[in-house]
């Protein structure tokens, strides 16, 4: 299969690394820094985006998109995630939160929900794990009970992305009721996130500067209006989100940047002649483009209309490690040096690798751990039988 992106894409390409070229301060290293200038920036860069018809390109146009098609999509997603993702927060709207409320959302939801992603004016988060429910999804012992004109939610849900942005909205997966089977008693609630009873508190990990948080939920009231599909649907739309979410994560674009910048490294300090220097950044290499492509053909299936769940799932399964072995070679290529951050200033590539390595110690747990991926595949693309 042919996955050569057309000439008008590749010339978009061209035209969108010049913008980030002249937009992207000096100081950009991302989100998760200990920085203050970074949450503004991402959410005037994606206004930015958003005034020239960037931010959600691929949406239709009754919702504020472009209608581009979804490798148009693909070439900006790729080059976002190779600079370090400037749009910070507002990946998960463009990728499935909007995509579901379009999915599954009343007419009155979409008008209401999906101008200001449009627009780059709102942040969302997500709460699906719990301290007792990560990879076991249906076992989500956050209430939604009944009450008039609505639901009452108690509960707390951990590993919250941009929950102290502050986040303005939250995409929540709560049981509205006890059945037989624990999924069919699910349903996701969007909630305000300035309602009474939500408290958010930071996580901090061995990665530095925190980027989860737990939110707690002590009888926060959620308006009738504000589930979104039918009562009981929350596992079929967490699913669907969870596909869109690991296929629009290009992780194999960062890694490949990095793996760039190593090789230069390597040919600057005169290690490029070193046969196991080459074999270590060549099997880099071989990796990143099993993963690119990998990761075409699941856009491919969502070209056609289909979502691509066993897919999205091996795409995954390669990003990830991919991501991970980039950071582990940069420390066997880099030495000693390698462990040092940016702000020593004879840290090599500006403290990349020790970035690279950091930050991608859970990115084999987050939007579904590696186990769940190979189980998903081998029951849903393979036919295997669960496990006795």
């Amino acid at each position: 299969m042919d996955f050569a992106f057309a000439p008008e894409d590749e010339r978009f390409r061209t035209e969108l690394r010049a913008f980030l070229a002249e937009e992207l301060p000096g100081w950009w290293r991302g989100m998760f820094v200990e920085d203050p200038r970074a949450m503004p920036f991402t959410r005037a860069f994606c206004r930015n985006l958003a005034a020239r018809g960037w931010l959600t390109m691929a949406w239709p146009r009754e919702h504020g998109g472009a209608e581009a098609s979804v490798w148009r999509q693909a070439v900006l997603r790729e080059e976002m995630w190779a600079h370090d993702e400037p749009r910070g927060p507002q990946y998960m709207n463009l990728n499935y939160i909007g995509p579901c409320i379009m999915r599954f959302g009343t007419d009155a939801q979409k008008r209401r929900f999906l101008p200001p992603m449009a627009a780059g004016e709102v942040i969302w988060t997500q709460a699906f794990s719990e301290p007792g429910a990560g990879s076991d999804l249906a076992s989500v012992a956050t209430r939604a009970e009944r009450a008039e004109d609505g639901y009452v939610v108690t509960g707390q849900k951990t590993w919250n992305s941009y929950a102290d942005a502050p986040a303005d909205w939250c995409f929540l997966l709560a049981r509205t009721a006890r059945t037989e089977r624990r999924h069919d008693g699910l349903s996701v609630l969007l909630v305000d996130m300035r309602t009474p009873g939500i408290t958010v508190r930071p996580v901090h990990t061995m990665a530095g500067p925190h980027e989860f948080n737990e939110i707690f939920f002590d009888s926060v009231r959620v308006a009738d209006d504000c589930r979104l599909g039918a009562e009981g649907q929350g596992w079929e739309i967490a699913t669907m989100g969870l596909a869109f979410e690991r296929v629009g994560i290009a992780r194999y674009a960062r890694a490949g940047r990095v793996i760039e910048l190593l090789a230069a490294h390597v040919r600057q300090v005169g290690l490029a002649a070193d046969p196991d220097v080459r074999t270590k950044l060549a099997d880099l290499r071989v990796r990143h483009e099993a993963a690119r492509l990998l990761n075409y053909r699941a856009i491919s299936v969502q070209a056609a209309g289909r979502v691509p769940v066993v897919e999205a799932a091996i795409a995954r399964v390669h990003n990830t490690q991919l991501e991970q072995l980039v950071g582990h070679v940069g420390l066997e290529l880099l030495g000693l040096g390698g462990l040092l951050t940016h702000d020593d200033a004879t840290a090599p590539l500006g403290g990349l690798v020790n970035r690279q390595w950091v930050r991608n110690v859970p990115t084999t747990i987050a939007a579904g751990t590696l186990e769940i991926q190979k189980n998903l595949i081998a029951r849903r693309g393979l036919g295997l039988p669960r496990a006795g």
